[in-house]
């Protein structure tokens, strides 16, 4: 029976301990070739930010430079203020995420531990905001911070994050229900344990729930820089002079109405580029556990 057994069993290779059947390579085929496909747009900045305009778009592609134009960054960081830039987008970042934790955690901790009379309604109507094209709502804000004067300053870009919309409309509604999700996940029984011992809803909050929230409390927060940082159409409404100008809204001064700096605009965009990719390897462990982690109870 062992010998019929190992004679009918299918063929499988062991490379160092791993068994390699021909389902997994397969999977591991495909998964490799699509992230060759993905991360292709990541080569090809990277390459044409070290090229002049003639290297870039010559065909057949050429993936080397040569020669390497090193010197694309350093102008292309000095010919446009790209510190004053740098600066206005780290005091929005810092605002809005300030102003998107604090609300989104109070908002989603009352609608997850606290009982209170139309909360259901509550947590739906912000759940539809979620469906609200960002496109309705352009020319009602517009109007809006038109009449308060607020109109060219970091004011529009900075309030609405205090008051439950994120970085932009729709995407607050998101931060809230994925620490709602969270926090149902964390059980009750800690709550009427501090409550017995004469403890606050603040105090439960403070003390109980969110040293167990740092997975989703990181995830909302990188998604949230990397939506402040990336954020074009807002900055491009209320922003008219250049001192007032975002890292994404500076990259469009290297492209005019008849041509464009290609060199300098990969160069810059691969700088701005950077930070989010290290953030997301620093921060990966935590991001993927508070993803995985969020969708556990409804």
């Amino acid at each position: 029976m062992p010998n019929a057994t190992a004679a009918t069993a299918k063929p499988t290779a062991i490379v160092r301990g791993f068994a390699w059947r021909p389902s997994r390579l397969l999977t591991y085929i495909i998964l490799i070739a699509g992230s060759c496909l993905m991360i292709m747009p990541l080569v090809w900045l990277i390459r044409s930010s070290l090229m002049d305009n003639s290297q870039i778009f010559i065909f057949p592609p050429q993936w080397i430079p040569d020669p390497f134009q090193w010197s694309n960054y350093p102008e292309a960081l000095t010919s446009v203020p790209f510190g004053k830039y740098l600066m206005n987008t780290v005091t929005i970042e810092v605002f809005v995420l300030a102003g998107v934790l604090l609300t989104s955690v109070i908002t989603a901790y009352s609608l997850a531990r606290l009982q209170w009379r139309g909360r259901n309604v509550v947590f739906a109507v912000i759940l539809g905001s979620m469906m609200l094209p960002s496109a309705v709502t352009i020319i009602p804000l517009f109007v809006f911070w038109r009449e308060l004067n607020a109109l060219d300053s970091l004011v529009p870009l900075i309030v609405p994050a205090w008051f439950g919309s994120g970085a932009y409309i729709g995407q607050g509604a998101f931060q809230i229900f994925l620490l709602r999700q969270f926090f149902l996940t964390i059980p009750k029984e800690l709550d009427e344990a501090a409550y017995m011992d004469g403890g606050t809803p603040m105090t439960v909050l403070w003390r109980i729930i969110l040293p167990l929230s740092t997975p989703a409390l990181l995830v909302v927060g990188i998604f949230t820089f990397i939506d402040v940082w990336n954020n074009f159409l807002e900055p491009v409404l209320y922003l008219n002079s250049e001192e007032h100008f975002t890292l994404a809204l500076g990259l469009a001064t290297f492209k005019g109405l008849y041509n464009a700096q290609w060199g300098y605009l990969m160069a810059a965009s691969m700088a701005m580029v950077a930070p989010i990719i290290v953030l997301f390897f620093v921060g990966q462990r935590y991001f993927i556990e508070g993803i995985t982690l969020t969708g556990i109870k409804g």
